[in-house]
């Protein structure tokens, strides 16, 4: 099936030579709209892609994958993987296009810390506001924009730099333990850092597809790696996280079960009593009673 899948140096457009330009850049809407905001699986032969959106949804398709776009978020497409894109109407973004072996020096002067690994794979960078790297990030491509309409003195060459900051930066925030040695101990790395993640943001009741964005990864790969450090699902973990802090509110506050419900995030304390007792096979207030009896002997 890899042959009918169409090769692009832009999408929807066949050129009977190489293009003469390293790099072009669009609105996701001027293009995107033409196709009726669907952009069919295809690949890019020599060309690297950042995308980078403001405010919309959507669905990126990596092969046979498909990852929510939850604005703000970066996406970096390699050359030959199979790609595509669903937009909603009011997607706000641009797509960069630009010869992958520009970024030749960057990844060569890295090649010992795993960037041109990282940069072979197709990655999903959410750009978190709480997060110092990834608001370091997105001010870097506000940069860039601003600098792709400027047009001013030194042009070129600043476009160039905040291109491979840009790389750098979303490598670095993504995968921060590149530089660790084999398999297993990026695993590793990669377990603590998403428990580090999932302690900062288990009352906000992400997704798992949004912690493998922060960690460059696309959910199915991040799944593998948690059942296999501990045997259980990413979701299943974060439902943990939610648990251990439910039975430490039950038993060491005075909170009632609606209140414990609502600093938890949950908006329908119902729903709460619900998920905590598929989780323990027991209710809120049982568990309470319970641990309150253990307590006291």
């Amino acid at each position: 099936m890899r042959g009918t899948v169409p090769t692009y140096d832009l999408y929807g457009e066949n050129h009977p030579k190489r293009p003469d330009f390293w790099l072009h850049w669009e609105t996701i809407a001027s293009r995107s709209q033409l196709h009726n905001w669907e952009i069919r699986t295809h690949r890019h032969e020599a060309f690297f892609q950042i995308l980078y959106f403001r405010g919309g949804t959507g669905d990126a398709i990596f092969g046979t994958e498909s990852h929510a776009i939850r604005p703000p978020v970066m996406i970096a497409v390699p050359p030959l993987y199979e790609h595509g894109f669903r937009f909603s109407r009011d997607m706000d973004g641009i797509v960069i296009t630009m010869l992958a072996s520009r970024l030749g020096a960057a990844g060569r002067a890295f090649a010992n810390t795993g960037l041109a690994e990282w940069l072979a794979e197709p990655r999903l960078i959410a750009l978190q506001s709480d997060h110092a790297d990834a608001g370091f990030l997105m001010q870097s491509l506000e940069r860039l924009c601003a600098e792709l309409t400027s047009g001013s003195v030194f042009h070129d060459d600043l476009v160039e730099a905040h291109l491979k900051t840009i790389v750098l930066l979303a490598a670095r925030m993504s995968v921060p333990e590149l530089a660790d040695d084999g398999d297993g101990g990026r695993a590793g790395s990669r377990l603590k850092l998403l428990q580090t993640l999932v302690h900062r943001h288990f009352r906000e009741h992400h997704p798992a597809e949004f912690y493998a964005g922060h960690l460059g990864l696309s959910a199915t790969h991040l799944n593998r790696i948690v059942k296999a450090a501990t045997g259980q699902s990413t979701n299943g973990l974060i439902a943990g996280r939610l648990i251990d802090q439910a039975k430490r509110d039950l038993v060491f506050t005075s909170a009632s079960v609606k209140q414990v419900a609502y600093d938890l995030g949950f908006a329908d304390p119902a729903y709460f009593t619900r998920f905590f007792t598929k989780e323990t096979g027991r209710t809120p207030r049982q568990y309470r009673s319970e641990q309150s009896a253990r307590l006291a002997v």
